[in-house]
């Protein structure tokens, strides 16, 4: 009898494992997003917060009824932003750009930002391995 507790202790440990490990692999995932359907969203940079695993934007973006909405926007980590050349400061509070979003496919006001181009006309990547085209493309 004492096996039989503790061959069953064992399986609901490994299935405890298991159970915790699903949502790791889960949290990379991009299903969420229309990726590699890059769509601009021109508006202001309201707060960036340069957090791991993942930054975030805060966007305000015109409406068509002449306010604002506020937009949510996903972005690598900053440790793989900062070996392609990001700061913490490449973004700011008050920028007006035109941010390349991968949106969300519920409709909700977010996405996934792949570039950011500024009023003086540069822009900065941030989607790794994007072709040359698509990213000609997105800086018009």
């Amino acid at each position: 009898m004492a096996k039989t507790y503790a061959w069953t202790g064992l399986a609901a440990l490994a299935a405890l494992t298991v159970a915790a490990a699903t949502p790791a692999a889960a949290h990379h995932s991009t299903a969420m997003f229309e990726w590699g359907n890059e769509t601009p969203m021109a508006g202001t940079v309201e707060a960036v917060e340069w957090t791991q695993p993942h930054i975030w934007i805060w966007f305000q973006v015109p409406n068509k009824t002449g306010g604002l909405d506020r937009w949510g926007i996903e972005g690598m980590s900053p440790s793989y932003l900062s070996r392609v050349g990001w700061t913490k400061r490449t973004l700011n509070p008050g920028d007006k750009i035109t941010m390349g979003i991968y949106k969300l496919k519920d409709g909700r006001n977010g996405g996934f930002i792949a570039s950011a181009k500024f009023s003086d006309g540069h822009v900065v990547r941030h989607v790794p391995g994007r072709p040359a085209a698509a990213a000609a493309a997105a800086a018009q």
